[in-house]
């Protein structure tokens, strides 16, 4: 089954101390581009998730991102009491300033560097398996995502290429038709220049003509590249790189069958091959 490039993966894990957010978006791409945003605690885990997200999502561009909430009443940020005071010391110091006015120095004391101080948290082992569990769960929601919007493009495949077939059916029975108008002109063309033509070579030029403009072998490599399709279409894997080049060579047997087509019916019937095959290719981008 295939599946879309486009999806999107949640889970929120609540901690004893913490809220931790982990979210996973995904667009099209040619090859994975990965951006992994997480804590700076986690920084060590990173190599792992990164290896994890490309053996699961293998292509698009994806955005995985660990936002961290403390809920707990402590806090890992601190006053730095000795470095406040000296600040507050040199500021009344340059200025001449009333008792109530000494929180307005404070707020300009906290913002100087080193007034806070973070204590590192160190990474907790038993905390990270919880997460790393909660990111399988977020790689299994956007994966079922993309296989749920990759449902709707199966149909809409099948159904163009189903009005393919139907136009290709149409240009066989359109093709006796066109040979016989083929002919006609070309007769006609002889007769209105009123000159004397050889029988036999008039029809030895007529037959090499008509083989440059048969188009028995388009419709029959453009038959099968539309099973072809739908066969890879059912594969178990997603693979819209091969889709891709299948639709290529189903688009060089329609033009091809165009360029040769030279009646205007025939021509009409291409036209609205090439729509549908269009319409193929915007979608094809976005299959894994």
């Amino acid at each position: 089954m295939i599946q879309s490039m486009t999806g999107y993966g949640k889970t929120v894990l609540q901690l004893p101390t913490k809220k931790v957010t982990i979210e996973i978006k995904s667009l099209n791409s040619k090859n994975l581009d990965l951006n992994v945003r997480i804590p700076s605690y986690y920084k060590e885990k990173e190599l792992a998730v990164r290896k994890k997200l490309a053996s699961a999502l293998v292509r698009g561009k994806v955005d995985f991102s660990i936002y961290v909430e403390m809920t707990a009443e402590e806090t890992s940020t601190t006053l730095n009491h000795g470095v406040v005071k000296q600040y507050l010391q040199q500021l009344r110091n340059i200025v001449e300033t009333e008792a109530s006015n000494e929180v307005e120095l404070l707020k300009m004391a906290v913002r100087m560097p080193d007034a806070l101080k973070t204590e590192r948290e160190e990474l907790d082992e038993n905390e990270w398996n919880l997460i790393d569990e909660h990111i399988e769960i977020a790689i299994q929601e956007i994966i079922q995502y993309r296989m749920d919007e990759a449902a709707s493009l199966e149909v809409d495949f099948k159904e163009r290429i189903a009005n393919i077939k139907t136009y290709l059916k149409e240009v066989k029975s359109l093709d006796g038709d066109r040979i016989e108008n083929v002919k006609t002109r070309l007769k006609k063309a002889i007769d209105d220049l009123k000159v004397e033509t050889d029988e036999n070579r008039f029809e030895q030029e007529l037959i090499y003509y008509l083989e440059k403009l048969d188009i028995n072998e388009e419709k029959v490599r453009l038959a099968n590249h539309l099973d072809y399709f739908l066969e890879t279409l059912a594969l178990e894997n997603s693979n819209g790189k091969k889709l891709g080049f299948i639709v290529q060579e189903m688009g060089r047997e329609i033009n091809t069958t165009g360029s040769k087509a030279n009646f205007a019916p025939m021509q009409k019937a291409v036209i609205q091959m090439k729509n549908e095959l269009e319409q193929i290719k915007e979608q094809i981008l976005n299959v894994l």
